[in-house]
């Protein structure tokens, strides 16, 4: 049987994981673009990015855990509602930017607001990776909860036991 450590793979460090991250989120974001201008040809706009962010957040989440962070195999349950929520987090980020450049300038051109919303997309960028990297995939807690759930309890009567007499009691204990 494969343990949960046999198939952990070794972390990345921190650059190897920042272009890893860039290569994923980046692969699955451009993707996405094209996903979503296609998808808003059979349904509205708005309902069709609402879909492809959460099923490009699902993908993202996964190839993270898979690969950006090494932290071999599936992402769980509680890494998809982290990554969601720094996903959300970065979406609100570029909103706000947006809106400020709104009220900033009265009719910015596209190239000013491509720069403002790349820029926020960029430190979105930043922060989601650095809360991906300490927080939803950090190696500590993931493998203390690991073991947390594989320890079996011991009954009290063997807790509350004699210690054994000598070496060869040791052999035999089981």
């Amino acid at each position: 049987m494969e343990t949960a450590r046999s198939r952990r793979q070794a972390a990345p460090g921190a650059f190897a994981a920042f272009a890893r991250f860039v290569f994923c989120g980046g692969g699955v974001g451009l993707a996405s673009s094209f996903a979503v201008a296609a998808l808003a040809s059979w349904i509205p706009w708005v309902l069709a990015n609402a879909v492809i962010t959460v099923a490009s957040t699902l993908l993202a989440t996964e190839l993270h855990a898979r690969f950006t962070f090494g932290a071999g195999g599936r992402a769980t349950w509680r890494q998809h509602v982290q990554s969601a929520g720094s996903a959300t987090a970065a979406y609100a980020l570029t909103c706000v930017a947006m809106f400020l450049l709104q009220l900033v300038v009265a009719a910015p051109g596209a190239v000013l607001e491509q720069v403002v919303y790349l820029s926020a997309s960029a430190l979105a960028g930043i922060a989601r990776f650095a809360v991906l990297r300490l927080v939803v995939f950090a190696r500590g807690r993931s493998q203390a909860a690991a073991t947390v759930r594989t320890t079996r309890p011991v009954p009290a009567a063997v807790a509350h036991a004699p210690a054994p007499a000598g070496p060869a009691a040791l052999c035999h204990a089981a």
